[in-house]
């Protein structure tokens, strides 16, 4: 079985006790572990495959409960450091009613955005799949030692996933960001995307314009996601789509980042997605669909994430009401 390997951010998330208020409004938020390609490694490891998070965090006592957190999941931490040069990165998190978030990020630089390339090019990557995120592309080391792991992973014939996740927010040039996002490409195999980010990364109002147009960058699967109506899997031969499930949503945070991550778990033991049969795909994209959708009725991002046995009930559950209805 194929490793999850994933770098760039892992953070503190403060979540508010109370939904609909503004930052100024807000008397208490709850801390929680997060950061997406984080959140990624755990969902991997709670779903059954070995995973390994590359990164950086504060020598503070956030960065301890961050390392301990990842080393509870079971993630393997031997390339987490910690530098007493920044302190580990915040992001406090207002919800709306119907639990959309928006963030407000407390970095420039923290921790992790001043991991270098010394720092990870001697890490073995043998036999895993890669996977990173747009918040490593800032103008900081965490970029080059990004691209430095991505051409290993290539050299060493690895999948490599991308969510660009965007937070546009913190890109005041957002030319530059789509840019950057689009020079990254040309490592990717899999790529994750909503709708907005679709448009936004393409700069084409037209889905299917969009679509060839990131096939032509040399991408290899491309996975468009839709919210609670489902899922879009793409590749040269086949576009297959996969409904959501309806649940109460209390909290969005991480529910991407569980998605994606149970997704690459599901293909770790696969030597190419290529040769998967349709239904077998769309077992894979049910079971990721359910994964997010668990995420999404907890407060935080790897405290909600699932294990194995939680997703199988879920869906065990509604394939019941389904059928009684």
């Amino acid at each position: 079985m194929k490793r999850i390997i994933s770098c760039g951010e892992l953070l503190i998330d403060f979540i508010p006790k109370e939904k609909g208020k503004k930052i100024k409004d807000i008397d208490a938020f709850i801390k929680k572990p997060g950061g997406a390609p984080a959140n990624v490694c755990v969902q991997a490891a709670k779903l059954g495959a070995p995973a390994k998070f590359i990164g950086q965090v504060g020598k503070d006592g956030f960065g301890d409960f961050l390392k301990q957190t990842l080393t509870d999941h079971q993630v393997d931490v031997n390339h987490l450091y910690q530098t007493e040069h920044a302190n580990t990165a915040l992001a406090f998190v207002t919800l709306s009613h119907e639990g959309e978030r928006d963030f407000i990020f407390y970095r420039n630089p923290s921790a992790d955005q001043i991991l270098n390339s010394s720092q990870v090019n001697h890490i073995d990557v043998d036999n895993s799949i890669f996977h990173f995120c747009s918040l490593s592309l800032d103008d900081y080391p965490l970029r080059d030692a990004i691209r430095d792991l991505l051409v290993t992973n290539k050299v060493n014939n690895n999948l490599v996933s991308f969510d660009p996740n965007l937070r546009l927010s913190l890109f005041k040039n957002h030319k530059a960001y789509q840019k950057v996002i689009i020079d990254f490409m040309a490592y990717t195999d899999i790529l994750k995307v909503s709708d907005d980010e679709l448009t936004f990364i393409t700069k084409k109002d037209n889905e299917y314009d969009a679509i060839n147009y990131l096939f032509n960058l040399g991408i290899k699967y491309l996975i468009i996601t839709r919210g609670k109506d489902g899922v879009t899997f793409i590749d040269k031969n086949r576009t297959l789509h996969q409904k959501g499930f309806k649940v109460k949503v209390v909290d969005t945070t991480g529910a991407g980042d569980s998605w994606i991550g149970a997704f690459l778990s599901q293909i770790a033991n696969q030597d190419l997605i290529d040769d998967l049969s349709d239904e077998q795909v769309l077992e894979i994209l049910k079971f990721s669909n359910a994964a997010a959708a668990i995420t999404t009725t907890k407060h935080g991002a790897i405290s909600a994430l699932p294990s194995y046995e939680d997703v199988l009930r879920f869906i065990k559950k509604h394939n019941l009401e389904k059928h009684m209805n």
